[in-house]
């Protein structure tokens, strides 16, 4: 009878909280969400923890106490308000409290069999989602002998967290002789979907693996958020056996909320203590070189590397079209060097001062881990997606070491991610489009071992042009044997093994840190018409340059619109770095004197000694396609014309010589190259024929 009463006592406490409570505005916050709930015709009704604590602090830790039995009567109560707004609605309906906002979050690798049973809050990343399956609650079965029908269990309960047995004894005739058949089209089900949920990278502790747990969802939570998302869940931790014979059980949550982090960055709080140290270091005229300068202190040198990282943790501004296009803010570096350059030690700054990272290496990633995969689950045969690394990147930064180790059918995989921003994928009967808005910072090693000067950018890196066109930025960095710049390096190295506090950074990483996300999460730079005009200027420039002679004959392409993006990108991240709201001529000016660093350095074509962007885009320069343009041409000419089967390579060079004044060095590198592209092939030794 004492149990009844304080039964009872919860279900008043909650009306009253439900019926009396008051936001800051005065207004009825439930009553209003419950006549929401009738309207729209849903079942569950969002709670704030904070206003139960703040109403009743006894009602508040009984339900993380005793959630089982605190959430029934939650959605007794809630009934009961119901039926007195629309009694027939309330008769049809069973009601669920969804409580958002603990006060505490359990880490996923702290959970204990001690959180068994109570209400938890954990906060991960969602890597797998199994597909939507309907849950028996309420088994409805006939007894063979004496034909009755009857629910299975009886009463009001209904089974969620364990299998239904069937009954030993019929409760109509009171017998036990006989079969009990399932009636499956007369039982009770609810929709219900298996989630793991794996902790967010910047918890997991170095060097460790991350945990993850089972999360049960049911009802309206299915479906509602995807792998790669954020969330934070709320919901009893249970136990699920291995196996019959097995002493040894698993732990799952079974959710009761799930809030997915709509807003990049949204998971880190940042007080008004950090934003006025966040806006007096905005303030500081030096703040950019400030903030240059303190990734990666230990290294020395390499000034517009750390800068193209900073512009890169910073970002540009996305912005969605009316038609819903969406451009891109995300910026994308590349580095490629000699080895022992500090490219890797670089990345690794990166990783520790972005708020949000995934750190990966192309010599152990395949493309389903970078993007997403369909795996077969081992111990019920369906299939289920798994998220990758560029989709647990989402709103942050992926960063690839040794991009060149990938195979080339793997590095296909992040072409999509890195101009769309989005995963698709289609297996095994699962077609799903999965976010990928990060940025994408990436290192590897020439093909040879060490960059040869003498070669185009394309002939010493084993990247092929449809993945390097998509780099905002590219820099080669050279280990140049430099005698003065080899004795300051070494004073430079020994001075950071001898004296480590002589390089702390500028600024502290964790204020970096935050200052970071309040710049990506508050600033939206817009471009003012100096900067406008200063890179529309540029622009056209670097065009004209490429039209030599009365004629107009094109001789190279500088510049692209890809490359005016990437300049846009480029000036609003500057712009963001000092939290402005408006990108300035500086701003502009600095995004075009890293973008002509960039092109110099990778564009320039080794024969003409102009910059020509199409070497990044297409992997040759336009003089190269030109030659290859002749080549085929020639050899149609012999073969066609000619009536011969094949064209020898020294025919084929002594015409295009004799014809257009192009050296047999160049010829045969076109040849090479045609081959390569499956352009014409090798009938016989060095006869060639056009596909």
């Amino acid at each position: 009878m004492a149990v009844d009463q304080v039964e009872i006592g919860y279900v008043e406490k909650f009306k009253d909280f439900l019926r009396n409570y008051r936001d800051e505005a005065g207004r009825f916050k439930y009553l209003e969400r419950i006549r929401r709930l009738i309207n729209y015709n849903q079942t569950s009704l969002l709670i704030d923890y904070s206003d139960i604590y703040r109403y009743d602090t006894t009602l508040a830790e009984a339900l993380v106490e005793e959630p089982d039995k605190l959430l029934k009567e939650a959605g007794e109560a809630i009934r009961e308000i119901v039926r007195v707004e629309d009694p027939e609605y309330a008769e049809k309906r069973k009601f669920t409290p969804r409580i958002l906002g603990l006060y505490e979050t359990v880490g996923i690798r702290e959970l204990r069999s001690e959180h068994l049973g109570s209400l938890i809050q954990i906060d991960g990343i969602i890597t797998r989602m199994h597909p939507l399956r309907s849950r028996m609650i309420k088994a409805v079965f006939r007894h063979e002998k004496c034909g009755a029908e009857f629910e299975w269990p009886q009463g009001e309960d209904e089974q969620i967290g364990e299998k239904i047995e069937k009954p030993s004894i019929c409760p109509v005739c009171g017998e036990g002789g006989g079969k009990f058949i399932l009636v499956k089209e007369k039982s009770k089900y609810i929709d219900w979907q298996k989630v793991v949920v794996q902790e967010r990278p910047e918890d997991v502790p170095g060097g460790q693996m991350p945990r993850s747990i089972e999360v049960h969802l049911t009802e309206d939570l299915v479906d509602i958020a995807r792998p790669g998302d954020r969330v934070t869940i709320v919901g009893i931790p249970r136990l699920e056996q291995q196996s019959d014979r097995s002493p040894l059980y698993e732990m799952y949550i079974e959710a009761n909320s799930v809030r997915i982090s709509e807003k990049v960055l949204e998971e880190v709080s940042i007080t008004r203590e950090d934003e006025e140290r966040i806006r007096e270091l905005a303030r500081d005229p030096w703040v950019r070189e400030k903030i240059i300068a303190s990734i990666a202190p230990s290294i020395y040198g390499h000034w517009d590397l750390k800068e193209a990282i900073a512009l890169l943790l910073f970002s540009g501004v996305p912005k969605t079209m009316p038609d819903g296009t969406r451009i891109r803010g995300d910026i994308h570096v590349l580095f490629i060097g000699d080895p022992g350059v500090a490219k890797s030690q670089l990345l690794q700054s990166a990783a520790r001062i972005a708020p949000r990272a995934v750190l990966t290496s192309g010599k152990g990633s395949t493309a389903a881990g970078l993007t997403a995969a369909v795996v077969r689950d081992n111990k019920t045969g369906e299939f289920y997606l798994e998220a990758g690394a560029l989709v647990l990147a989402d709103g942050g930064v992926a960063i690839i070491d040794e991009i060149d180790k990938m195979k080339s059918d793997d590095r296909v995989a992040i072409h999509e991610a890195m101009e769309q921003q989005q995963i698709s994928i289609s297996k095994a009967g699962i077609v799903a489009r999965l976010n990928a808005r990060a940025s994408v910072l990436a290192a590897g090693n020439p093909k040879y071992g060490l960059y040869d000067p003498s070669k185009s950018f394309v002939d010493n890196i084993n990247l092929p042009p449809t993945i390097l066109s998509r780099f905002d930025l590219i820099f080669v960095v050279r280990d140049v044997i430099n005698m003065q710049r080899d004795r300051e390096l070494a004073r430079y190295i020994l001075e950071a093994h001898s004296n480590i506090e002589k390089f702390k950074p500028e600024v502290d990483p964790q204020l970096l840190k935050k200052y970071v996300i309040y710049a990506r999460r508050y600033i939206r730079p817009k471009l003012s018409p100096q900067a406008k005009r200063l890179i529309e200027d540029f622009f056209v420039e670097m065009r004209s340059s490429a039209l030599a002679g009365q004629e107009g004959q094109q001789t190279a392409i500088p510049i692209t619109a890809r490359q005016l993006e990437a300049i846009v990108r480029l000036s609003e991240a500057h712009a963001k770095m000092a939290l402005k709201d408006e990108v300035g001529e500086d701003d502009a000016e600095e995004a075009i004197r890293i973008t002509i660093a960039f092109l110099e350095s990778v564009g320039l074509d080794i024969e003409t000694g102009t910059i020509d962007v199409s070497i990044i885009t297409t992997g040759a320069s336009l003089h190269t396609r030109r030659v290859m343009s002749l080549v085929v041409d020639t050899i149609k000419k012999i073969t066609e014309a000619g009536g011969k089967r094949c064209a020898k390579m020294q025919e084929i060079t002594a015409m295009i010589k004799e014809a257009h004044n192009v050296s047999e060095e160049k010829v045969k590198e076109a040849i090479r190259r045609l081959h390569q592209e499956g352009l014409i092939y090798e009938l016989r030794t060095d006869c060639y024929k056009a596909t």
